[in-house]
């Protein structure tokens, strides 16, 4: 058994109590530095200085169609707001997932305080009118995709769906566009990318494409209706042969042409309305059907 002097136990005692207040202090120590920490991040986050009070400390870049006014409406921000307490990355995932906004990225600025957006919008090239289809239509899985009955909305290229009060606020010169598309969007959207290309690239002008028959496709063009059938992979080869009748009101009458059937584009004719028989043994339709027009 070891034995210590009185001595020992002294030194002993003094160096225990001497840990003991250099621990003392240390709680003390950090106690007064997290303090400090959470005070002084309380005080910058409230600071005047650091505080976006207007939408004009927004400043807007990237956008040609929407008016700056119209994508800081889509940010979401009341004001005022601590400009610590935005986080750029979520404000930008916030703003891809609206329509219009195909990416977005936003930057903090503290002197001065603001914050800057860089978009790039989504460019629609139709308008979509929902309308009952005259097929069954297929339970929908998305649960973006509009309803019907909801109001008419706008596609860009790739088909996604934009509602059209987000573009309620133009920048100045800028028009929405004049195609126009009936149907089920839940339905032709698989398919609108190939049919919109095609349009895009055909010389003729198409002012609606009417997909409420899902069995015929239906053009409207300067030529009047198109009937081009259910297999949109053969719209590239209507457009041609319609490009090539693009002659046919000096040979008959508009007025008088019910609608160009190219569901055969081999075979293509023209479908004539109804006329007022002379007599009873007259047909009261008549069809004109050229091998190959010459026009």
């Amino acid at each position: 058994m070891t034995s210590f002097s009185p001595t020992d136990l002294r030194t002993r005692r003094r160096h225990l109590r001497r840990q003991r207040g250099v621990k003392s202090l240390q709680t003390v120590w950090r106690v007064l530095v997290v303090g400090g920490f959470a005070g002084g991040m309380f005080w910058v986050t409230t600071l005047p200085d650091w505080v976006i009070r207007r939408p004009e400390q927004v400043e807007i870049e990237g956008n040609e169609l929407l008016s700056p006014q119209s994508v800081r409406s889509l940010l979401g921000i009341s004001y005022p707001q601590s400009l610590l307490r935005l986080h750029p990355d979520a404000l930008a995932q916030h703003l891809e997932s609206q329509g219009p906004i195909a990416s977005a990225t936003v930057r903090r600025q503290l002197f001065p305080p603001s914050l800057t957006v860089d978009v790039r919008e989504r460019h629609p090239v139709a308008i979509a009118y929902l309308t009952d289809s005259k097929s069954p239509q297929p339970k929908s899985t998305d649960d973006r995709r509009p309803s019907f009955g909801s109001a008419a909305g706008l596609l860009d290229a790739q088909g996604v769906w934009i509602p059209l009060d987000s573009y309620q606020d133009l920048s100045p010169g800028t028009t929405l566009p004049q195609l126009k598309v009936k149907g089920d969007p839940q339905w032709y959207s698989p398919k609108w990318t190939q049919v919109y290309q095609a349009l895009r690239d055909s010389p003729v002008a198409v002012e609606e494409i009417d997909w409420q028959d899902r069995s015929n496709l239906i053009l409207k063009t300067n030529l009047g209706l198109v009937y081009c059938g259910a297999d949109s992979h053969r719209l590239p080869q209507q457009l041609q042969v319609l490009d090539r009748m693009r002659r046919l009101p000096e040979k008959l009458d508009p007025q008088r042409i019910a609608y160009l059937d190219l569901r055969n584009p081999d075979a293509p004719y023209v479908q004539m309305k109804a006329t007022a028989p002379t007599s009873p043994d007259r047909s009261q339709t008549s069809s004109e059907t050229p091998n190959e027009p010459d026009l």
